[in-house]
């Protein structure tokens, strides 16, 4: 019997704070500091998921709706969207809190793949993922339109 877990079994939240080292001269936090953390809330998100190491594949996009300000905090919340063959996409919101003002505000979605490995590694077969609110179908259905997509743009790039 294939093995499956539920998307809520592998959600991780990460909550940071914008200090000055990691803003640029307008006090707004560098894009590329927000990139990093992403990444490391979609890869242990993948990891918890697949229960072992996974590498980032590809960032499908990141897209920057609202700047995120000197300290602001930052929470990130990934979930794994959908599993195919080795792969997996994971979904990552973001959200600036400002504990001084008392808002909330969503300033970022970003798409991430991840591929598990073994100790050599090897691609290996990915943990099925179970969607259960209505949210989590949606994306999981979306997932295979940007997976489609992603390998068609590969295609035409080669």
């Amino acid at each position: 019997m294939e093995q499956s877990k539920k998307v809520s079994d592998s959600i991780i939240t990460m909550t940071e704070l914008v200090l000055p080292n990691s803003t640029n001269q307008l006090g707004n936090l560098l894009g590329g500091q927000l990139m990093f953390w992403v990444d490391i809330c979609a890869a242990l998100c993948a990891a918890k998921h697949n229960q072992r190491v996974c590498v980032t594949a590809s960032v499908d996009s990141i897209d920057f709706h609202h700047p995120i300000k000197l300290g602001d905090a930052v929470t990130l919340t990934a979930t794994v969207n959908r599993v195919f063959s080795t792969s997996l996409e994971v979904g990552v919101k973001v959200y600036a809190e400002s504990f001084k003002d008392g808002t909330r505000l969503y300033t970022n979605t970003a798409y991430l793949t991840f591929v598990g490995v073994d100790n050599n590694c090897k691609p290996v077969k990915a943990i099925n993922v179970i969607p259960e609110t209505d949210e989590e179908k949606l994306r999981y259905d979306e997932a295979l339109k940007r997976r489609e997509n992603r390998l068609k743009n590969r295609t035409i790039s080669n």
